[in-house]
């Protein structure tokens, strides 16, 4: 390094060494340059900063005797590359100055020449050394080190078939494919770390498509912020591994169609104009260029904690239902950890004296329920169950607690995605309650059928229940807390009844997801008598697109014919939505002589505005399918808000205590 190099760097320098003040001298300014990537703390703690050398770890890969020690950089905590990465690297670049801002930052630290490195690719590893960098290429120029050391998976990789193959790549390789020889002098610890930051970023941040999304927005806070936290988040397991596959298999699937989608732009330019080759290929092309942005958009979805956390993701659940036995008979499995005669006698008094029938005994609540079929009973005697495993439910069972639930307490330990999956038609659970610990998903997930919950405790440490998409879920006397996502979770198109609950001192009380989409339906929606208190933010809350602004914008350009089918933004169309609201109310209530005063109590109010809501959610996405249909020359005559199949049933709740209020809305 050039001393005009480190005077340059002393900014940068300084916010990353802390409160050390710089000094003219070289022992001093060398002293910085190695905290070009290390804070304040961990050279404290590491005792780097007395002594002079590395304050890196040498690596030697397994099985790769031959090779010399590499630098181990690939252990960096989230921290260090997050700051690396904006305070140094890329700060406020757009996408399309990404690789110019690179080739600055590495023109800073990197060493030129005098290094050697180990060249790795999928088929072999080459050692190398080193002779000059190009900069704004990203690439090094390398010979060959001395002695020739090379392995690989075939023995056709000869000193003269290396040769050949440098020669054709000009001596220069990228740098993220070379890996720096240890050194412990410390002359090359930014080398090794500087490699390793463009090498993490264009292996795990980067996208092809990237320098063509719009350049208004800071790179770092729009992509490389959120790939960089999903990244994380996936290794500490705190992503579904179900969410993790579907990331993937989008991010391959993305990376092909824009493979295709170049090549059919390059070839487009190769056509003679209006040539029917160009039609048909202006077509494909348009085609795969909308596939494309929704693929993003998805991939955005997931990349955002935000949004992960909203829409989290459809798990096609792969339980299979064993169905009836055989020979037809039902069996009521008896769950204890021991069975004493009063026990026994209570069990034969109470539950099996009802008629002939099959028992078995478990020791544990989940061996018990994988050996249910269709219509078998489990009755879980009082005690403390540990479980390790996942209870996958895919038949219509009965799980019941033969006490009250505090007294039944089945525990998860060990780390997995959900506790309790259910598939079946028609589950019903009561009297027990349920711990949940080390889990990505949340407590119980209803795929789809219908899941019954009667008079149990659930005790979350993820998100709480969730109601899958054309799932049925009916609570009762149970009490939900601890969720540090929503306490329940409501997908569009499914069925959710919550009766004389409590709901508290979870993230979010209630999430209702609306994704506005043709393919979904609003989720038909009860709740009588629940208490739902102490929440973090809201006590329900509503997610939607801002399509719903965007919309009322549209109505005002649209003729006066089609004004029925569109969003009505005057204020006779908000009174008549009320009063339709109000007739809604009644129906479904029961009382037909509801009146809205405006005296509401606090909790009626909440009632009242949650309804609403949804009603005008409801009353939206219909006049968004009139739409549609309209511009398809369909017209649909019926615009009554009864006529829309929709259930709301939402009074006597009460709402106290939550940090944001009692409703509120997630626009997206």
């Amino acid at each position: 390094m050039t001393a005009e190099l480190l005077v340059g760097g002393c900014l940068e320098l300084e916010a990353m060494a802390g409160q050390r003040t710089l000094r003219a001298s070289e022992e001093n300014l060398e002293t910085l340059e190695k905290g070009l990537f290390q804070d304040e703390d961990s050279c404290y703690d590491c005792n780097y900063c007395d002594k002079p050398g590395t304050i890196l770890q040498s690596f030697v890969p397994e099985g790769k005797t031959l090779f010399p020690e590499i630098f181990q950089t690939n252990q960096l905590l989230f921290y260090e590359r997050f700051q690396a990465y904006q305070d140094y690297i890329l700060a406020d670049c757009k996408a399309s100055e990404v690789r110019e801002f690179t080739a600055e930052f590495l023109e800073k630290v990197l060493e030129p020449s005098g290094w050697r490195a180990v060249w790795h690719t999928n088929v072999f590893e080459v050692l190398v050394e080193v002779t000059d960098v190009d900069f704004s290429a990203l690439k090094a120029v390398v010979k060959l080190a001395e002695p020739y050391i090379c392995e690989s998976e075939v023995s056709t990789f000869t000193l003269e078939c290396m040769k050949e193959l440098l020669d054709l790549k000009e001596y220069r390789l990228p740098l993220q494919e070379l890996w720096v020889v240890f050194d412990d002098s410390g002359v090359f610890d930014q080398t090794a770390l500087a490699i390793e930051h463009v090498r993490f970023f264009y292996q795990n941040i980067w996208r092809s498509w990237d320098e063509e999304e719009e350049d208004e927005y800071d790179y770092f806070v729009r992509c490389v912020e959120p790939r960089l936290r999903l990244h994380y988040d996936i290794l500490e397991d705190r992503v579904p591994s179900g969410l993790i596959v579907d990331y993937h298999n989008l991010l391959s699937q993305c990376e092909e169609n824009y493979r295709k989608f170049l090549n059919l732009r390059s070839s487009l330019s190769n056509c003679n104009s209006d040539s029917e080759q160009e039609n048909i290929t202006m077509v494909e092309g348009l085609k795969l260029y909308s596939e494309i942005e929704q693929l993003k958009q998805k991939l955005k979805l997931i990349e955002n904690p935000l949004l992960r956390y909203v829409f989290g993701y459809q798990k096609n659940s792969s339980i299979q239902a064993k169905g009836t036995r055989p020979n037809g008979q039902k069996v009521t499995h008896v769950v204890s950890s021991t069975v004493r005669t009063g026990l026994l006698q209570s069990l034969l008094r109470d539950k099996l004296c009802k008629e002939e029938m099959e028992i078995q005994f478990h020791s544990d609540p989940l061996s018990a329920v994988n050996a249910c079929y269709e219509g078998d009973t489990v009755i879980v005697c009082p005690g403390h169950y540990t479980v390790h495993g996942s209870f996958s439910i895919a038949d219509s069972i009965e799980l019941e607690g033969y006490g009250i639930p505090d007294d039944i307490v089945i525990e998860k330990r060990g780390k997995g995605d959900t506790f309790v999956d259910c598939t079946g038609a028609d589950i019903k659970i009561s009297s027990i309650k349920f711990i949940q610990h080390d889990a990505v998903e949340g407590i119980l997930i209803i795929h789809h059928g219908k899941t019954t919950l009667d008079n149990c405790v659930l005790q979350c440490e993820t998100t709480g229940v969730t109601i899958r998409t054309s799932a049925e879920f009916l609570m009762k006397d149970s009490d939900l807390y601890g969720a540090k996502g929503a306490g329940i979770e409501i997908y569009p198109g499914s069925q959710c009844s919550l009766i004389d609950n409590v709901i508290h001192h979870c993230k979010e009380g209630i999430l209702i997801k609306d994704f506005l989409d043709e393919h979904y339906d609003i989720p038909k929606i009860s709740m009588v008598n629940n208490m739902i208190h102490n929440n973090e933010g809201y006590g329900v809350v509503l997610v939607k697109p801002v399509i719903f602004s965007d919309l009322q914008k549209n109505t005002q350009d649209e003729t006066e014919e089609n004004e029925a089918m569109k969003l009505k933004t005057s204020v006779e169309a908000d009174a008549a939505i009320r009063v339709d609201l109000e007739e809604l109310i009644q129906c479904t209530t029961g009382k037909m002589e509801l009146h809205v005063k405006a005296d509401l109590s606090e909790q009626a109010e909440g009632n009242y505005e949650i309804a609403s809501e949804i009603v005008a959610a409801s009353t939206q996405k219909g006049q968004m399918r009139k739409k549609r249909l309209s511009e398809l020359g369909i017209t649909q005559a019926d615009d009554n808000l009864m006529s829309q199949e929709m259930f709301v049933a939402i009074m006597g709740n009460q709402f106290k205590w939550n940090g944001k209020g009692s409703f509120g809305t997630f626009l997206f």
